[in-house]
C-alpha cells in the first residue's frame, strides 16, 4: 500500500496509527483492464484507493462517452453522488490497465472521520484540493484554447500520455482526436 500511504501523507501529516486504522478497513481487489468499478445508476457505497493502475471516469451523453477525470496511483475514486448524496450517480469509472485497488465502505470511512481527527483532516484537505483542481479545470475550459489545456495536462501528468488512449485524452480536453494529434505534432516541433 505504499502508493496509497504516500499519497495520503502528501496531503496531510496523518500519523502512523491513523494510517493503520484506515488501512485495517481496506479490502484488496485486483481488476483487469476495462473493468467497470462504478456504474451510473447503480448505488455503490465504497471508495476505492488505487495502489497500482489507472482509472477513467466518464459520463454518457447522447450515447457518447465523455471523459471527466483520470485517477492514478495513490488516488481515491468513488461516485460523487454515492459519497455525498447517498444515492446512485451519473458517472462510470473503469480501469484502463490491470489495477490493484483497496476499497473501504463509505460507512466505515464516515465512522473514522468521527473517531479520528487525522483522518477527518486528511479527507478535508483532499476534498479541498480536488475542488480547487475541478475549479481550475472548469475555468481553463472556459478561457484557454485546447492547445494550452493540452500543454498544462502534459506538464502536470506526463505519464498519462504513455498509459491512456489518446481518444480518452481528447475527450477529457473537450476536443477531437484529429485536433489533438495536430496539437501534439505542433508542440513536438
Amino acid at each position: 500500500m505504499e502508493n496509497i500511504i504516500n499519497k495520503i501523507k502528501s496531503y496531510y501529516p496523518v500519523s502512523d496509527e491513523s494510517i493503520r486504522l484506515i488501512t485495517s478497513c481496506f479490502k484488496k481487489h485486483l481488476f483487469p483492464a476495462k473493468t467497470i468499478l462504478i456504474r451510473a445508476g447503480k448505488f455503490d457505497r465504497h471508495v476505492y484507493f488505487i495502489e497500482r493502475g489507472i482509472t477513467r471516469s466518464y459520463i454518457l451523453h447522447e450515447g457518447k462517452e465523455i471523459t471527466t477525470w483520470f485517477s492514478l496511483e495513490g488516488d481515491a475514486v468513488c461516485g460523487s453522488w454515492n459519497l455525498y448524496r447517498n444515492k446512485s450517480g451519473f458517472e462510470y469509472v473503469e480501469t484502463l490497465e490491470p489495477t490493484v485497488v483497496y476499497s473501504i465502505s463509505i460507512e466505515s470511512l464516515n465512522n473514522l472521520y468521527i473517531r479520528n481527527i487525522d483522518i477527518a483532516n486528511w479527507m478535508r484537505v483532499l476534498q479541498q484540493e480536488n475542488f480547487l483542481w475541478l475549479q481550475d479545470m472548469h475555468i481553463n475550459r472556459l478561457i484557454l484554447p485546447v492547445k494550452e489545456r493540452y500543454i498544462e495536462l502534459l506538464q502536470r501528468f506526463p505519464s498519462l500520455f504513455q498509459r491512456v488512449n489518446l481518444g480518452y485524452i481528447a475527450s477529457y480536453l473537450g476536443t477531437t482526436l484529429p485536433t489533438l494529434s495536430k496539437i501534439r505534432s505542433e508542440t513536438k516541433s
